[in-house]
């Protein structure tokens, strides 16, 4: 009886293999639909060129192939394509003409949460309301797409390139994401990859909610309002990404707990490098900040990180801490590199030979009472700053890096991005959209 049991299992395998095949779908009114709802698990449907008609729906394992000529037009309706099954791949295809309504979440690609093993790759996704949406799948895959949003509505009115919501062991990498609201809005979704993304014309490349024991590695954000904003979320890794002449803040941590941070660029005129807010137990070392007004802001109780190894690099103003509390920045004798420290290194072992305070007691008042500023050439002001300077148990507390660096980390940029940051910057000078008013906070 078990012999006859195990060979039925055989049979019905091989019947499944032989019955696996790739099919060939015409660019005709109602043949898309019809060779979904006739294959068989496993087929490949490979679609003509030309325009097939949509939205569809797929609840089996098969891969529908565009091989980069064939278009799929949802016409104004729903989602393109609905995977609600699982083993389905989605592969070489433009996918335009979504609905738009935020409550359906309209998309190119929407991944439904009782389906698995999904992968979408290599597609132009076009003009959607959501670029792609994975809600609740297990093990999706989002992976080299050109996903281009919608400039029809103010930008936290449009849809977010990719979606993550409750969908454990997502992989979104190497997607170029422009336009639309976010480039990746992550919530709820834990044990996630997201790596190696270009996202350009939006409000944050990278918006991240409740995702623990994640990896953001080396995404690429440029022009946005605010470049990584990660909130609400512990034991996250965050390395060698890049923000590039984004405008508010280029690193965010916000109630982001026990994080590596290392690694990562910020240059090109935010106003703030970094913002650290309600934030503990992290490790940011080996980044460099540059250019901003701000190189990094922390307050809120953030004071208990480490902070070692970081390049402050020509910062209208390297460090605002507001607080009284006295903060190391140094760690195992290693500080950060400050361009603003006059510093010698007479023993030639790379740590400068006296500590550094960024900050001092005007700072302090200026930044409670900016009236304050026009006295800031008055005999007063620099008869405190040189009290300070000459007896620093007068100061009221802030950073003090006791061994900081006599060389900066570099991170290097490739030349083709470096001409699409400084295309940005330029654009920024020149251009004033209805965008650039909005608080990018207000609403996330």
């Amino acid at each position: 009886m078990l012999r006859l049991f195990l060979s039925l299992i055989l049979f019905l395998g091989a019947a499944t293999l032989v019955a696996a095949a790739e099919r060939h779908v015409p660019a005709e009114t109602g043949a898309l639909a019809t060779a979904i709802a006739g294959a068989m698990p496993g087929d490949v449907l490979t679609l003509a060129p030309g325009q097939h008609a949509g939205p569809v729906t797929l609840e089996h394992p098969i891969t529908l192939s565009g091989q980069g000529k064939a278009t799929i037009d949802a016409g104004g309706t729903g989602s393109v394509i609905t995977i609600t099954g699982s083993d389905i791949t989605v592969r070489g295809l433009t996918l335009t003409g979504s609905g738009s309504d935020h409550d359906a979440i309209d998309s190119g690609v929407q991944i439904t949460r009782s389906a698995a093993r999904v992968l979408v790759e290599d597609n132009d996704i076009l003009g959607n309301l959501y670029g792609v949406d994975v809600h609740g799948p297990k093990g999706a895959t989002v992976r080299g797409n050109r996903i281009v949003g919608r400039t029809d509505h103010h930008m936290n009115s449009r849809g977010n390139g990719v979606y993550v919501w409750n969908a454990p062991g997502t992989i979104i990498e190497d997607n170029d994401i422009r336009l639309g609201r976010d480039g990746i809005f992550v919530n709820a979704s834990n044990n996630g990859i997201f790596r190696r993304n270009l996202m350009r014309d939006l409000r944050f490349a990278v918006h991240y909610m409740y995702a623990n024991n994640s990896e953001v590695s080396g995404n690429i954000s440029i022009g946005n309002t605010l470049g990584f904003a990660l909130m609400f979320s512990n034991r996250i890794t965050v390395h060698d990404n890049l923000s590039l002449a984004d405008h508010s803040h280029g690193l965010m941590l916000n109630y982001a707990n026990n994080a590596d941070i290392r690694g990562n660029l910020v240059r090109g005129g935010p106003e703030k490098c970094t913002f650290i807010y309600n934030a503990h137990r992290n490790l940011i070392y080996d980044n460099r900040f540059e250019g901003c007004d701000i190189g990094i802001h922390f307050t809120a109780g953030s004071e208990h990180n480490a902070i070692t190894g970081n390049a402050f690099v020509g910062n209208r103003t390297q460090v605002k801490y507001v607080g009284t509390k006295h903060v190391e920045w140094s760690h195992d004798g290693r500080g950060n590199y400050w361009s603003d420290h006059p510093a010698f290194d007479l023993d030639g072992d790379g740590i400068a030979d006296a500590s550094f305070r960024p900050n001092d007691l005007m700072d302090h008042i200026l930044w409670s009472q900016p009236a304050a500023s026009l006295l800031m050439g008055a005999p007063a002001v620099q008869l405190i700053r040189w009290s300070q300077k000459h007896f620093p148990a007068s100061l009221p507390g802030g950073v003090l890096d006791s061994a900081p660096l006599m060389r900066p980390v570099r991170v290097t940029v490739p030349d083709h991005i470096a001409a699409m940051e400084a295309q940005a910057m330029t654009d920024a000078r020149n251009r004033k959209t209805k965008d650039d008013t909005f608080d990018p906070l207000a609403s996330h």
